[in-house]
């Protein structure tokens, strides 16, 4: 184990991604088993997405899947990764995270993105549009404000006075806007890791107390697998990011596609180059290869923490690179102390 390792946390993101000839129904239920065996082997958070009408990907309703999880579990906590607020009204987002940390208290987190809408479509069924991603800022500002006096004579019960860590997933000025409110930043490589780590350096440069923070908090969340050999790990990872490439290319993000069939099918430049770009930044390979990647990553950003999302079309084989990777950071061991 390389030395930045321990020193950091590890958590665990799951969108629900959706295999082919796989229900979105037992693709949640896959969702809160994966949570289960996170606490197990002592990763720190598990965190779910929210996604609408979206094929390949069956987590809609996040703070629902949220509370199953969090019944699933006894100690890891449980989040959102997260909420698009500018999807829903600030007064139920509190309201929801309230009744979350009053069932299962000391273990929410409230995780906040300001996306909307894939397409026209589902914006329209949602009540919302890209506009309202504009408000952000205000949505932001009456979440907080209602978990703590209230806001304009309205008060969110049970969330009023309850203590939920809110995080800020970001996006465009995202960095900047987490540093103004004080809240921990969450932040992917989405445009490479030079932009990230300017993004990151921004953050803390800007950061100010608030209520909700008194010192910057990084986490990083990106890609990591684990596999006897870079190219199984890398073959491992090519549903996704065909998946991905698809997405930019048809405006669809399609269900999870076994390797075999992805590498014998005809693709165009585009498509191949797209598939190359989400690949290009994701941690892949041996025991050894992934903890020097993930050294050098914690050594470059300073991250505080790293949030794991990782789609595979082969369950076991994810599966088995979580724990793999929970060794490796040396979670399993302290996982075993507080069990015994």
């Amino acid at each position: 184990m390389t030395a930045a390792l321990p020193s950091v946390r590890f958590s665990i993101l799951d969108r629900s991604r959706v295999r082919r000839g796989q229900s979105h129904p037992a693709a949640l239920r896959e969702t809160v088993e994966f949570a289960r065996l996170a606490e197990e082997w002592g990763y720190h958070r598990f965190w779910v997405s929210e996604h609408h009408s979206v094929p390949g990907v069956a987590g809609s309703a996040p703070t629902v899947l949220a509370a199953a999880a969090a019944s699933a579990t006894s100690r890891i906590r449980i989040g959102t990764g997260g909420v698009m607020l500018p999807n829903h009204q600030p007064l139920v987002v509190a309201e929801q995270f309230g009744v979350l940390e009053s069932l299962y208290p000391g273990r929410i987190d409230m995780g906040l993105g300001r996306s909307v809408g894939f397409t026209d479509g589902v914006r329209r069924a949602l009540g919302h549009d890209k506009a309202d991603a504009d408000d952000f800022d205000d949505g932001l500002a009456a979440v907080l404000d209602y978990f703590a006096h209230g806001r304009h004579g309205v008060h969110a019960w049970p969330a009023e006075g309850l203590r939920v860590p809110a995080f800020l997933l970001a996006t465009g000025s995202g960095a900047e806007r987490a540093a103004r409110f004080g809240l921990p930043l969450v932040v992917a490589a989405v445009a490479g890791n030079d932009r990230m780590v300017q993004a990151i350096e921004r953050y803390r440069a800007e950061f100010r107390e608030t209520a909700w923070g008194s010192a910057p908090y990084v986490v990083v969340s990106g890609t990591v697998l684990i596999a006897d050999s870079a190219e199984e790990a890398r073959r491992m990872l090519l549903p996704e990011a065909w998946s991905s490439a698809y997405s930019r290319t048809h405006g669809e993000f399609p269900v999870l596609l076994p390797p075999e069939e992805i590498e014998s099918a005809p693709m165009t430049e585009r498509e191949r180059r797209l598939v190359a770009e989400s690949m290009r930044d994701q941690i892949h390979g041996t025991e050894d290869e992934v903890a020097e990647a993930l050294e050098r990553l914690i050594t470059r950003t300073g991250a505080d923490e790293i949030l794991v999302h990782t789609s595979t079309f082969d369950r076991a084989a994810r599966l088995e690179s979580h724990r793999r990777l929970a060794r490796l950071t040396g979670l399993l061991p302290a996982a075993a102390r507080r069990a015994a």
